[in-house]
């Protein structure tokens, strides 16, 4: 075959798979009409999408504390860890509830802000990261955490500090999702159980972590001075 023939015959098949794509998906989807597969409620779904987008913003929040303490200017690999790793925690939980929306055959919003399709080639994640550039969001500012030179406090004191804020807030709107999604007439049973069984238990669990924390870095603070405690703290939590 010549080089000619060889692409039109490579043309061909890449419209024919174009084609055949398009008419799979539209095929697909007739094949639910009729059926009371997605049960579940749009405005229970914006609330979840928010949460997801607060997941989001909350890993963003958690990846610029980490990097702060990663610099070598700063170089407190102990502290870098636990933000890098609840970094992952947050994107973890919005991950799920991608995955969740999935299960219950719903996906996200089209560019048009009124209309919900539970089709694959609508489905755009990208909206959500756009949406939480903004990192100033949820009452917590990383902007600096370097303290005053007079300030009884530390670095890590500030981003403990910040990050409990950080982890209610993201509790709060998790009930606030709960109450939004078993209420009439939505009763989302099983989304609400999975949400507090799931959810709510880590972030209360992480909530005390953090405030032990707290507490016992403050004490150290004031025994053994800012700097020195902060050294110690973050071998601890290597």
């Amino acid at each position: 075959m010549n080089k000619f023939g060889l692409l039109v015959a490579v043309t061909a098949i890449c419209s024919l798979s174009s084609v055949l794509a398009e008419t799979c998906t539209r095929d697909a989807n007739s094949l639910f009409r009729g059926i009371d597969f997605v049960d579940m409620r749009d405005e229970c779904v914006t609330e979840t999408e928010e949460q997801i987008k607060k997941e989001i913003t909350a890993s963003l929040k958690y990846l610029s504390m980490a990097a702060y303490f990663a610099k070598d200017s700063v170089n407190r690999p102990g502290f870098a860890k636990l933000f890098f790793d609840s970094a992952s925690e947050e994107r973890e939980h919005a991950y799920k509830l991608i995955e969740y929306l999935s299960m219950r055959g719903r996906y996200l919003r089209q560019k048009d802000k009124n209309s919900w399709k539970s089709t694959i080639p609508n489905f755009d994640i990208s909206s959500l990261v756009k949406d939480s550039e903004n990192l100033n969001v949820m009452g917590v500012t990383l902007s600096d955490l370097t303290p005053a030179a007079d300030a009884k406090t530390t670095s890590g004191l500030i981003a403990l500090q910040n990050a409990l804020k950080l982890e209610t807030a993201v509790t709060k709107s998790i009930r606030n999702l709960v109450v939004k999604c078993e209420g009439e007439p939505f009763n989302h049973y099983h989304f609400v159980d999975y949400l507090t069984a799931e959810f709510l238990e880590e972030q209360y669990k992480g909530q005390r972590d953090l405030a032990g924390k707290i507490s016992t870095l403050g004490k150290m603070v004031q025994n053994q001075g800012a700097e020195l405690a902060d050294f110690l703290f973050d071998k601890q939590l290597l």
